[in-house]
C-alpha cells in the first residue's frame, strides 16, 4: 500500500499538478484510471482480451453440452448427420485458441488480432452448423464487430523466430504427428473394414487433425472414436504451438549506443544528486528511452515480456512526464508490460500520473554522515562488533577504486567469487554486477583482512551524485570474525565525511514496514500470517535479516515502491522482477544455490547483497 506523499517533495508535485476544471466528468472523478487507460488507447484492447477469452470459453462449455434437440434436428436434416458433432469438435479446439489469444490482444499484438477475428468468424459458423446455436453465434458476431471497429488499437509487434527455424520446427512437427497418427491406425488396423491404402490413411489423419471424420470405418464404435480424438488432440497440439510462434514477444532491443551511453553520463552527472539508484543504470544488460527533449530518460531492461524500469526516470524531474510517455510508448508498440521496480515516492507520483499503479516494496536505509554517531545505548551491538573486529587484529582500509592496482583487483575478485560459493549474481536495482570494473574508478572500495594478512570482507560503493555513496557490493568470507561487515560500515561512514560525502545508502529492506507491522502488539491474523511468510522466506533471500543488519546503523528509512499498468499484470511483473534480481533461477546442472544465513543465528551479518 503505498504511503500518502508527505514533506517538501509533495508540495512541490502539488504545485506542479494542473489545476481541475469544475467541468471535468464526473466518471473522470470516481474512477481517474479509467481516463488513464483511455488516453493510452489500452481500455478498448482490455475489453477486446475479456471478451474473446469468454467467447472462448463460452464456445468450449457449448461444445461439450448437448444442443436442443429440435435445433439438431433441422441441423441434421439439411446438413447430414455427421456435420453437428464434427462442428462441435471444432468448436471446442478454436474456442481453446481464443482463450489463448485473449492474452496476445491484451498485449494489443497485431497478428493475435489478426488471427482472433479470423478464428471469431469461423467459430460463429460453427455454432450454427452444430446445433443452431444462435445465442453463442451473437456473441462470436460481437466480438467480430469490436474486433473490427478497433482494429487500430491492435499495432504492437509480435516477433517470431527466423523464417528458417520457423518452417524446420513447424515442419517436423507435422511430420510427427503425421507419424504419430499412421502409427495410432496400424495399432488399430485389425477393426478396420477393408483394406484402405495409404492414401487414405494419410486422408484420414489430415482429416481427424481438424476434426472431421476421415474415409475410414472402424468396426468397433470404440476404436473410431479413439483415433478421432487422438487425431483431434494432435490438431490442436499443432495449433497450439503455431499460436505460440505467432505470439512471442519480441526481445529487447540491442545494448546501448555510444551516443545513449554519453547521454546516460550526462544525465547522471547532472542530476544524479536526486536517486541513489540513478548511477545503476550504468548496468551492462540495460537499455535506455530518452525523451524528446534529451533532458529525461528512462533505464530498463526486458525479461519474460517486461518492460521492468528500475528507480526513478534520469534527468530534470520537469521532463520525466516525457520520458515516461516514450518508454510507455515504446513497451505498447513492442508488446511488453511496462513495469517499475524501487521508484522513490516522487518517481512513484509521476509513474501514477502516467496510468501505473503502485506499490510500497520496502525501504531504503540512508544514513547521513553528519548524524552518525557509535554513542548511545542504541548502538551498542554496533560498538561491540567493531571492538570485537578490534581485537583480533584486523586491518581495515577505506580507498577510491581507481588507487586499487589490478593485480589486487585480481584477488579482490576471485575472493568475492568464491566467498558467493557458486551462488548467482544477485541484482538488477540496486547492484552494478561489474566488481574491479575500469569505468568505475570514481567509486569506494573498502576491505578487511585478518591478523596475518588475509582478505576477509570488502564492500563497494558506488557514487550517488557529488555528496554520496550507495553501496554495490558486501561480500564477506564465512570464516570471517562476525562483525566485520558492521566495522567496514562504520570505518566508511568516518571516512565519507573527510571527502565531502554527507550519506550513504546501504541495503534494500524489502516489505520492512510488513514485517515490522506483523510483530506489534495487537497485530491482525492477515498482518501476522504475511509476516510469518516474510520469515519463512527469509531462509533463503535474507528479508528479515537485511532489515535486523540496516536498522543497526538508524538509518533514515525511505519507502521504494513497484509501478504496474495493473492487478492482472502483478504475477508477469513479480515473475520478472524475481528473474532480474536473480532471485528466481531456472535450476542447472552442476548449479549450487547461494548460501544462505543460519537461522538460528540472527545476528551474523548477511554474506552478500
Amino acid at each position: 500500500m503505498s504511503r500518502r506523499p508527505r514533506g517538501p517533495v509533495s508540495e512541490a508535485q502539488d504545485r506542479q499538478a494542473p489545476e481541475r476544471k469544475p467541468t471535468q466528468p464526473v466518471a473522470d472523478v470516481l474512477h481517474p484510471w479509467v481516463d488513464a487507460l483511455r488516453k493510452r488507447g489500452e481500455l478498448v484492447p482490455r475489453i477486446a482480451a475479456l471478451l474473446t477469452f469468454i467467447a472462448g470459453v463460452v464456445s468450449v462449455f457449448s461444445a461439450i453440452t448437448p444442443a436442443y434437440r429440435t435445433r439438431l434436428h433441422n441441423v441434421r436434416h439439411l446438413l447430414g448427420p455427421g456435420v453437428p458433432a464434427t462442428a462441435a469438435g471444432s468448436t471446442a479446439a478454436f474456442g481453446i485458441a481464443l482463450m489463448l489469444l485473449s492474452y496476445g490482444l491484451r498485449r494489443r499484438q497485431k497478428r493475435a488480432w489478426f488471427a482472433a477475428l479470423v478464428l471469431a468468424i469461423i467459430i460463429t459458423i460453427l455454432h450454427l452448423a452444430k446445433g443452431l446455436d444462435v445465442e453463442e453465434a451473437s456473441l462470436c458476431i460481437a466480438l467480430v464487430v469490436l474486433l473490427i471497429v478497433s482494429r487500430k488499437h491492435f499495432r504492437a509487434a509480435s516477433s517470431v523466430p527466423p523464417q528458417r527455424v520457423r518452417l524446420i520446427f513447424l515442419g517436423l512437427l507435422f511430420a510427427v504427428d503425421i507419424a504419430f497418427g499412421l502409427i495410432l491406425i496400424r495399432e488399430n488396423g485389425h477393426t478396420l473394414i477393408g483394406n484402405p491404402q495409404l492414401r487414405s490413411k494419410l486422408w484420414q489423419v489430415l482429416l481427424g487433425f481438424i476434426g472431421v471424420r476421415g474415409p475410414l470405418h472402424f468396426g468397433s464404435h470404440g476404436a473410431g472414436n479413439l483415433v478421432h480424438a487422438v487425431l483431434a488432440g494432435l490438431g490442436a497440439i499443432s495449433l497450439l504451438a503455431a499460436l505460440s510462434v505467432l505470439l512471442v514477444r519480441p526481445p529487447g532491443p540491442p545494448r546501448r549506443t555510444p551516443a545513449q551511453n554519453e547521454v546516460l553520463a550526462a544525465l547522471i552527472r547532472s542530476h544524479g544528486e536526486q536517486d541513489s539508484l540513478a548511477y545503476f543504470a550504468n548496468r551492462d544488460d540495460r537499455q535506455l528511452i530518452v525523451s524528446p527533449s534529451g533532458k529525461s530518460a528512462v533505464s530498463f531492461r526486458v525479461v519474460g515480456g517486461v518492460a521492468l524500469a528500475a528507480g526513478d526516470p534520469l534527468g530534470d524531474p520537469e521532463a520525466w512526464p516525457g520520458a515516461i510517455d516514450a518508454f510507455l510508448t515504446r513497451a505498447g508498440d513492442s508488446a511488453w508490460v511496462p513495469a517499475v521496480m524501487g521508484c522513490s515516492e516522487r518517481g512513484g507520483v509521476a509513474w501514477s500520473r502516467a496510468g501505473l499503479d503502485a506499490l510500497e516494496l520496502g525501504d531504503e536505509a540512508v544514513v547521513h554522515t553528519d548524524e552518525f554517531s557509535l554513542e548511545g545505548r542504541s548502538m551498542r551491538g554496533v560498538r561491540q562488533a567493531c571492538g570485537r573486529i578490534e581485537r583480533a587484529g584486523y586491518r581495515l582500509q577505506v580507498r577510491r577504486c581507481g588507487d586499487v592496482d589490478r593485480a589486487e583487483w585480481a584477488e579482490l575478485m576471485t575472493a568475492a567469487e568464491r566467498w558467493r560459493q557458486g551462488g548467482v549474481e544477485r541484482g538488477f536495482s540496486m547492484a552494478l554486477g561489474r566488481l574491479g570494473d575500469p569505468r568505475e574508478a570514481d567509486g569506494m572500495i573498502a576491505t578487511a583482512h585478518d591478523a596475518d594478512g588475509k582478505l576477509r570482507a570488502l564492500l563497494q560503493f558506488v557514487p550517488w551524485g557529488r555528496t554520496g555513496l550507495s553501496l554495490d557490493v558486501m561480500r564477506r568470507d564465512p570464516a570471517a570474525e562476525n562483525g566485520v561487515n558492521e566495522a567496514l560500515i562504520v570505518v566508511v561512514l568516518s571516512h565519507a565525511t573527510s571527502i565531502g560525502i554527507e550519506r550513504v545508502s546501504l541495503n534494500f529492506a524489502v516489505f520492512r514496514a510488513a514485517l515490522e507491522r506483523g510483530a506489534q502488539l495487537g497485530a491482525g491474523p492477515i498482518a501476522k500470517a504475511w509476516r510469518k511468510l516474510l520469515v519463512i522466506g527469509s531462509k533463503w533471500w535474507q528479508i528479515e535479516q537485511l532489515a535486523r543488519f540496516n536498522a543497526k546503523f538508524e538509518p533514515e528509512w525511505v519507502p521504494r515502491y513497484m509501478c504496474y499498468p495493473g492487478s492482472l499484470e502483478i504475477p508477469s511483473v513479480a515473475i520478472a522482477a524475481l528473474r532480474a534480481e536473480a532471485f528466481l533461477v531456472m535450476p542447472t546442472i552442476g548449479r549450487r544455490n547461494s548460501r544462505s544465513l543460519d537461522p538460528q543465528d540472527e545476528e551474523k551479518e548477511p554474506l552478500c547483497r
